[in-house]
């Protein structure tokens, strides 16, 4: 993954306006695509052997990203912290991020369970936001890791962000999104309590879907039970 083009690098030059801080960056930087790889791999893994036990994946999509030094800044800037590489690993936990996409609401739980098992895993911090949304109507299921990632010279726990959505919840939080930067917006409140009427309606789709799969898996089973005659 390439991090950062010819103006970026110039930007964060004239920044630390030191090239080994520089280097210690793009290092850094480095370091969190490894630590976000490693959680993809393991979701992939659980998504693979979940799907033989069940016979279907409960993962839909996974997306990774590595947040762009500007974000990085402004981020900084807004809380008012320093901006040096090491008050980047000490004070950000977002830089890596995975986004999960789940077919069903349960799925999350039992994925993020599973993971906050793993013996080399250690979880920071767990924010939910499906059991607790946010005013406006956000809702996912927040999980702030530190994984070990495997150097040359060094074993290294890095912190990664994995944020667990369904389906709706991602196509939601999508548009909201897209609709929170819009500029000159008429009757904002307005908009503002329809997202978040939306936002409940799509809660209760992802109930009622789930409710569907779990009356089929229930006729599924009765049928296998009649057949072997248990």
């Amino acid at each position: 993954m390439e991090y950062m083009d010819i103006e970026t690098v110039k930007e964060l030059d004239h920044v630390f306006g030191d090239i080994e801080e520089l280097q210690k960056f793009r290092c850094l930087m480095m370091q969190y695509e490894c630590a976000m790889l490693e959680v993809k791999t393991k979701l992939d893994v659980l998504n693979t052997e979940l799907s033989v036990q069940n016979s279907r994946n409960p993962i839909e999509s996974i997306k990774c990203r590595i947040k762009e030094p500007d974000s990085i800044m402004k981020k900084m800037k807004r809380q008012e912290i320093p901006f040096s590489v090491d008050n980047i690993e000490k004070n950000l936990n977002d830089i890596a991020g995975v986004r999960v996409i789940c077919s069903f609401p349960d799925d999350i739980y039992t994925l993020a369970d599973y993971l906050e098992k793993q013996d080399d895993i250690k979880l920071i911090k767990k924010k939910d936001y499906i059991s607790h949304p946010k005013p406006n109507g956000y809702r996912s299921l927040h999980l702030i890791l530190e994984v070990p990632i495997f150097l040359t010279n060094e074993k290294k726990m890095m912190r990664v962000e994995v944020q667990f959505r369904t389906i709706a919840m991602d196509f939601w939080a999508s548009l909201e999104h897209k609709l929170k930067y819009k500029k000159d917006i008429d009757n904002a409140q307005v908009i503002s309590q329809d997202l978040c009427f939306c936002a409940e309606l799509i809660s209760q789709l992802d109930g009622r879907m789930q409710q569907i799969r779990e009356r089929l898996e229930e006729k599924k089973d009765d049928t296998q039970a009649n057949i072997t005659g248990v």
